[in-house]
């Protein structure tokens, strides 16, 4: 059965809205199907204060919980929460660090914890969440100007190209939202796996963190992409930088995505 229904509300996120708070990270609320699914949970509690002030119960009207990749920044808010069904990849609980100063930027959850405080579902393949809304897994890496490079490393001194990084795809009247965390796997490829997973070619939207820095080839393609498969509403926000949504701009008249803010698809 196909929904006519998709709300997201954003919990956190890096600008703040009004009354509500904001820090480095990101938290959606998601729902769908009757449901509501959080996707991410930031890296404290502020998700759970701005949910709060708008008169939502995480604790008790939230059951399932994605966290879609194992960042601090997206997963260290997990510490707040527990009794939820929690998905994710099975390496975010990976232990990785930056490469410049070889700080720590992995979760401050273990598995052995996870497992403990979640019913843990770890997987590399598609799942899906309820009738409308897909965890997409492991992203292939297919394009030639997305995720050849990486400025992490894991505990051994390997390359960390965060495997683990996914996002999630909504059917909407026969069309694709999606939503991604931090699109470490390229926003392009995310959304190119989006339509293979559900069958579903049209994109109306897409939402969440781009992982875009510069006005540089990477981001020019990554607009041309949008362009090509006419995408009407852009919403980059989180790790999508300053010159990255200046050209957004000029190209879409993109909306900043702010805590507190609600889209309704």
């Amino acid at each position: 059965m196909q929904t006519e229904n998709l709300t997201i509300t954003i919990l956190t996120e890096n600008v703040a809205g009004g009354k509500f708070l904001a820090e480095h990270g990101l938290s959606y609320l998601i729902e769908i199907d009757e449901e509501q699914i959080l996707f991410d949970t930031g890296h404290s509690d502020v998700f759970l204060q701005n949910a709060g002030k708008l008169k939502i119960d995480i604790g008790n009207d939230v059951n399932k919980v994605v966290l879609s990749h194992g960042h601090w920044d997206h997963g260290d808010g997990l510490i707040h929460l527990s009794n939820k069904q929690l998905f994710t990849h099975p390496a975010s609980f990976s232990k990785r660090f930056r490469k410049a100063d070889h700080t720590p930027v992995g979760l401050k959850i273990s598995r052995k914890q996870a497992l403990q405080n979640f019913d843990l579902t770890e997987s590399s393949t598609s799942l899906k969440l309820s009738n409308n809304l897909y965890f997409l897994g492991e992203i292939p890496r297919k394009n030639n100007f997305e995720s050849f490079t990486t400025d992490f490393m894991l505990a051994d001194g390997t390359d960390d190209f965060i495997i683990d990084d996914t996002a999630l795809a909504a059917i909407v009247n026969n069309q694709l939202v999606v939503i991604t965390g931090c699109s470490h796997s390229g926003i392009c490829n995310i959304c190119e796996y989006a339509k293979i997973v559900t069958g579903i070619k049209e994109i109306r939207a897409v939402i969440g963190g781009f992982h875009l820095k510069k006005q540089d080839g990477q981001t020019q393609n990554t607009i041309k992409y949008f362009q090509k498969n006419k995408v009407g509403i852009l919403l980059p926000s989180h790790c999508t930088a300053l010159p990255a949504l200046a050209l957004f701009y000029q190209t879409f008249t993109i909306t900043q995505v702010k805590t507190g803010m609600t889209f309704r698809f």
